[in-house]
């Protein structure tokens, strides 16, 4: 249900009282919007002279930010995208996603397996990478990431591959020894290629509301993120908690996973997306 069909009731005289508004205010924190979003959004409302369906929209567009540029080419190739976050996110799927999505623009790309912690994770993106017909690089478990890292930019530059998809480990994001981990691969992949990385992409998980926020905020102290990519937005209805990690984060939300399939990777739009969260 939209958020309109269930604030819309507290403002059919055009605005709310302050009980009224206490109401949606509870309504926006079950929504996922977290506390600054929610506060902002209902100190917005109230002082609106009429709302409607679209200045909740127009409000949620403002948090919401810009859409992100397009994903970057480096002026030399490759393009080196690092892709972070933790287990069960969908991070595994998301690259074989973003890798597709590339090849429809016309780019090669490689594949990289630098999470070397999760057993089977490199297989997982190796059958990824022979569905889409892209080389891999891989590593036994319990390797150097920051070598599989290393070892996948040197591949690419010798098969002149464009770009280069890093899967780096999914541990949680309060493991201290993983975001040091993490930084080394940020560390080698730029010595090894001027301006690298070229991208560094969190993927959250929708479903798990708030603690999403605590993970974009515990990974931005750690790496130089430039976009968020948020899935199994196809399972939940809390969309809410997209506003409240673009606040947390200051960086654009680049793709929306929507669905089980390679191709279910949307570009994010802002408009688009709050007019579905207030009114579907």
């Amino acid at each position: 249900m939209g958020l309109w069909k269930k604030l819309g009731r507290f403002f059919a005289g055009g605005a709310a009282d302050a009980a009224q508004l206490e109401a949606v205010q509870r309504l926006l924190l079950e929504a996922d919007f977290g506390v600054a979003a929610t506060n902002e959004t209902v100190e917005r409302l109230s002082r609106a002279g009429h709302v409607d369906a679209a200045s909740l929209e127009r409000i949620v567009v403002e948090q919401l930010g810009p859409p992100g540029a397009p994903l970057a080419r480096a002026s030399a190739p490759p393009t080196i995208m690092l892709i972070f976050g933790v287990n069960g996110t969908g991070k595994t799927t998301s690259v074989a996603k973003l890798a597709k999505r590339l090849q429809t623009e016309g780019r090669t790309v490689l594949l990289a397996a630098a999470d070397t912690f999760r057993a089977g994770a490199s297989e997982q993106l190796k059958i990824w990478a022979d569905r889409l017909g892209v080389p891999f690089v891989g590593a036994t478990r319990g390797g150097d990431p920051a070598a599989v890292a290393f070892d996948a930019v040197e591949a690419a530059t010798t098969r002149r591959v464009e770009s280069v998809l890093v899967d780096t480990a999914g541990r949680l994001h309060t493991d201290e020894r993983l975001r040091e981990e993490l930084k080394k691969v940020v560390r080698v992949v730029g010595k090894r290629q001027p301006g690298a990385p070229h991208e560094s992409l969190l993927v959250l998980d929708a479903t798990v509301g708030q603690n999403a926020v605590r993970q974009a905020e515990a990974f931005a102290t750690a790496v130089p993120l430039t976009g968020l990519v948020i899935t199994k937005l196809d399972g939940t209805a809390k969309g809410g908690g997209v506003v409240a990690l673009r606040r947390a984060v200051p960086v654009p939300i680049r793709f929306l996973g929507t669905g089980e399939s390679v191709e279910d990777l949307e570009l994010f739009d802002p408009v688009k997306f709050a007019h579905r969260l207030v009114n579907e």
